[in-house]
Parts: structure tokens; sequence; C-alpha cells
């Protein structure tokens, strides 16, 4: 499986089989400076219906769109959709949020969206294991980098990788990754935007793998 971070909470991620995923696609503007996303997929996943992650119309290939909760399947793939919510108010402020979870190449992928809240044990029960955990760090709009780090512990996932964090293509008033990193150990920063895994090659004890923008 191949990683590639796009911008803000988006990801491009390729099954060896060629099968390729959109997260979360962003539209340019309003202090979201990313380039445009104009690359091809076959699904895209939805979180929740704002702009900055519900531009399913700029992916290329036509791909079937994935925002509704509970179970879908595409292409072979199958989508978990648990609901949870984009504030600490059970929406009051922000809405609803979904995270999706599913499996490429044998590891199982979990993209919290712009979950808002810690989630309580029968979310993570729901959810169930996570091989690689995308995970807002932000704070403001998302959990910040103590809410995060207290849901990745209770997901215990083999990799995470942050996301909705303060870049210099971003105006949104959210902290930078480096807050979330602060006291941790097995960090690995990638020069580039994009990382391979491999089932049988993920680590034991949880890793941290920080990648560029590459829009």
């Amino acid at each position: 499986m191949n990683i590639e971070y796009l911008g803000h909470a988006s990801f491009l991620i390729a099954a060896e089989n060629g099968v390729r995923i959109i997260t979360d696609p962003y539209q340019t503007g309003d202090r979201i400076d990313y380039g445009a996303i104009q690359e091809t997929a076959d699904i895209v996943t939805v979180s929740h219906d704002h702009f900055d992650h519900n531009n399913a119309a700029s992916v290329k290939g036509n791909p079937t769109v994935v925002r509704k909760e509970g179970k879908t399947e595409v292409k072979g793939i199958k989508f978990q959709g648990a609901p949870c919510y984009h504030d600490e108010t059970k929406g009051k402020q922000r809405g609803s949020n979904i995270i999706f979870c599913f499996e490429v190449d044998g590891m199982r992928v979990c993209h919290l969206g712009d979950l808002g809240h810690i989630l309580n044990d029968d979310q993570i029960t729901q959810i169930g294991k996570v091989d690689i955990l995308l995970a807002p760090v932000g704070g403001f709009y998302t959990i910040d980098a103590g809410a995060a780090t207290q849901v990745s512990n209770k997901l215990k996932p083999k990799i995470i990788i942050p996301m909705h964090f303060k870049t210099p293509k971003t105006g949104l008033p959210i902290a930078g990754v480096d807050d979330f990193l602060q006291g941790k150990k097995n960090v690995r920063r990638i020069d580039g935007s994009a990382v391979e895994f491999k089932r049988e090659q993920l680590p034991s004890t949880t890793e941290i793998v920080v990648l560029n923008p590459s829009r």
C-alpha cells in the first residue's frame, strides 16, 4: 500500500491491485491554499459535509463516493463508517462526523475525519483493530494534540499519520504537528509526501510517520 498526503485531511491510498482511494478531498480557498486535487481515484470517502472535506467533484475517474455510516463495499474493499461528532457537544456546534475504517493489502486503515472529541469505549470497540491511523492533531476544529494522543493510545495502531495541522498553506487557527510530536518516541519524518507499507513490515510498537503535503 502506498499513502500520499495531499494536504489537510486528504490522502491518496493506492492498493497493490491498483485500486485508488482519496479521503476527504478539500476545496481550495477560504484559508485552504493547498493546490487543487486533480488525481484519479476509484473511491472517495467523505467524513462530513464541509467544503474542506467534501469536494468529491474534483476527483477524476468518476469515483464511487462513500459518505454514510455502516457498511459499504466498493471494488472488494469493505468500508465501515462509525458515527461520531465534529465537536465536544454532540454535534451542536459543528455537526456530525464519520470515521471510516477499511482494509487495504491486509492492513486496516482508519481515517478519523474531523473528530472533535475523545472516543468512548463503545466507539473504540466498534472501530476495532487499527493498523494505520490517520488522525487530526491541530485542534480548534478537531481534537488537539493531547486528545489525539488519548485517542491513539486507546486505538493502539501500528502507525499514526498526523493530518489537519497548520502548514504555510493553511490560514486556519490550528496548531502545527510539533505539538503532537512533543515527548513522543518512534517518530519518523519522511522527506516527501508518500510512504509505502507492507503488512509483514509493520512495527511491533506504535510509530508516528510525518508526511509533507504534496499540494
